[in-house]
């Protein structure tokens, strides 16, 4: 009888390895990585995304981005459902509209810097619309996990920051 348990095990521990190396049961899998991460955002492995404009990059892991997707639903989704900026509807948070913004905003310090102080998209003045983000409420960790979610959903996300966002969902 326990001859047998132990050969079970044994099978079981083969078939675990096998899937593993086949990538028939990825690590993400097992990760706290969000769903749409992986589905929309088609992001399973760290991915590089652009720092700055002189093209200095860094890596972010599936689960720096499920934690942007977490604080970007926590703090901004009431203003951008899908990218759209319901305040004002003319401005999305659209690759094209990002990089449009004076300055662009479609880079991860860019972005962190508008969450720290931000502006109206001509830059000329302080934005009443979206709220300061100081490090005594979310850190630098945090803020740079949530500039990852919002640059890659503005790369990959169907409908992102588009009309047709209405239409996918």
């Amino acid at each position: 009888m326990q001859y047998c348990f132990f050969w079970w095990v044994r099978l079981l521990v083969i078939v675990l390895v096998l899937c593993l190396s086949l990538g028939m049961v990825s690590p993400a899998a097992w990760a706290d990585v969000d769903p749409y991460i992986t589905r929309y955002l088609k992001v399973t492995e760290p991915i590089n995304l652009e720092v700055d404009s002189q093209g200095q990059s860094r890596l972010f892991s599936p689960e720096e981005l499920s934690a942007g997707k977490q604080l970007f639903e926590n703090n901004c989704l009431n203003c951008h459902v899908g990218g759209a900026t319901l305040p004002d509807p003319t401005v999305s948070l659209s690759l094209s509209d990002l990089k449009g913004a004076t300055p662009p905003r479609n880079t991860i310090n860019s972005l962190v810097g508008f969450f720290r102080q931000p502006m109206t998209y001509d830059g000329s003045e302080e934005s009443n619309w979206c709220r300061q983000v100081p490090e005594t409420w979310l850190t630098q960790e945090q803020v740079e996990s949530l500039a990852g979610f919002v640059l890659r959903a503005a790369q990959t996300a169907p409908g992102w920051g588009s009309k047709l966002f209405d239409k996918l969902s």
